[in-house]
């Protein structure tokens, strides 16, 4: 199949990525993680990182199939294994020369059909439960890392079904640009991506500043409360990681996150799309939490069943660990398409997820040691609740009542 992007748009892509997303910076190390079928932009990820004068750059192929073979096959003890190669490279990770991009786009969709839930969570937590420096602030924090996308014919056929395969990556690989205010109606280079992150930024450090106490989502099958420590902070459109090197970890992007009190979140909730998880389509995902923990979760079929075990097998992954605030002015949002991803879909509503919480969303006082309230665990899974009949509230000092998103709009 012939590129679904002209040669000067893949190079625009490529640099904006590896320019954004990691800060990547001459004298640097970049490690690609791709897929088979991401390898057209594998290559062009190498020779942009090389433009800008990179030590390295190498590419780490990651096939699904030979993924489930692994989940299928392992011996039990095995699963989730880190060869000790494996661990010093985890550890090189957090160095302040090393940045890695992660690319994702379905390539094989069907690569874990009839593997168990139990042995798939097994393998995927097992990283963060066998070593578990994984999960502290100093490295998460020393980490330099961003999720790209990039269209294969599996995806955007799912995306675009009505086109022929072609036409559909070609659809779906222009979306990716104008989503990155890439497009060519955008200005030239990435400034328009630029231009669009500060502008996340500002909106962010505002509802920081409101000091909310408390978030409030209510819509079509979702009332839910959760509390926010007075450290809390929201944060969105990049930061400056330990090494003061600034990161866009997921592009594109439009959320304005935090992550609640682990023990506080009350009420229901009812996904607006549905989630793409582990190559499986989970659908009518809904549920209810009572003092911080999922006492109800329902979602349809055979893949509602693997959702429901699969979390119910990870510590902690009945807790939230994020909230997110997106509103209409998404332009993924604004298609009005499911799109079957998680990057892209997380973006174009608001959302919330299981698992591990992020304690960048806190201020630090002298001598404080942990992020209070942060939920530990070794999973953290994305699902959408925002529609533009949602309204997020925020509760601040003494009660008063905080309009933060109306009639699908921000209200700050």
């Amino acid at each position: 199949m012939t590129s679904p992007l002209k040669a000067d748009e893949l190079v625009r892509y490529a640099d904006a990525m590896v320019r954004t997303a990691v800060g990547l910076r001459a004298g640097d190390d970049l490690i690609v993680f791709a897929e088979p079928a991401h390898r057209e932009l594998a290559v062009a990820l190498v020779e942009a990182g090389y433009r800008l004068s990179a030590r390295s750059v190498e590419v780490s192929y990651v096939d699904p199939l030979v993924r489930a073979a692994r989940m299928r096959t392992a011996p039990e003890r095995w699963l989730g294994h880190v060869t000790p190669w494996n661990v010093k490279r985890f550890r090189e990770f957090a160095a302040a020369t090393t940045a890695t991009l992660y690319i994702t786009g379905e390539g094989e969709p069907n690569a874990l059909d009839g593997v168990d839930p139990a042995r798939a969570a097994a393998d995927a937590t097992g990283p963060f439960r066998k070593l578990r420096w994984m999960r502290s602030e100093s490295w998460e924090a020393g980490r330099r890392w961003g999720i790209i996308a990039w269209p294969t014919e599996p995806w955007a056929t799912k995306v675009y079904p009505s086109l022929q395969a072609r036409n559909a990556v070609r659809r779906l690989a222009q979306d990716l640009l104008w989503f990155c205010r890439l497009g060519s109606e955008d200005p030239p280079g990435w400034k328009g991506l630029n231009d669009h992150l500060d502008i996340v930024k500002r909106r962010t450090a505002r509802l920081s500043r409101l000091k909310l106490q408390r978030l409030e989502l209510t819509g079509p099958g979702t009332d839910l409360s959760v509390s926010l420590p007075p450290e809390s902070i929201f944060l969105g459109g990049g930061e400056k990681n330990a090494h003061g090197i600034h990161t866009s970890p997921n592009l594109p992007t439009e959320e304005s996150f935090t992550t609640p009190e682990a023990a506080s979140t009350n009420g229901t909730f009812r996904c607006s799309r549905p989630l793409v998880f582990q190559g499986k389509l989970i659908e009518g995902i809904a549920g209810e939490f009572r003092n911080g923990r999922l006492v109800r979760l329902q979602a349809r079929g055979k893949n509602g069943a693997f959702f429901r075990e699969y979390l119910g097998r990870i510590r902690n992954a009945d807790r939230l660990g994020e909230v997110a605030l997106v509103d209409r002015s998404s332009r993924i949002g604004q298609t009005g398409r499911v799109y079957f991803d998680t990057l892209l879909d997380e973006n174009a509503a608001a959302h919330i997820a299981f698992g591990m919480g992020f304690d960048r969303t806190r201020r630090r006082r002298p001598g404080d040691r942990r992020a209070l309230g942060v939920n530990r665990s070794d999973t953290h899974i994305d699902v959408m609740v925002g529609t533009d009949d949602l309204e997020a509230t925020g509760v601040a000092a003494r009660g008063r009542r905080i309009p933060l998103i109306r009639d699908g709009a921000w209200q700050i």
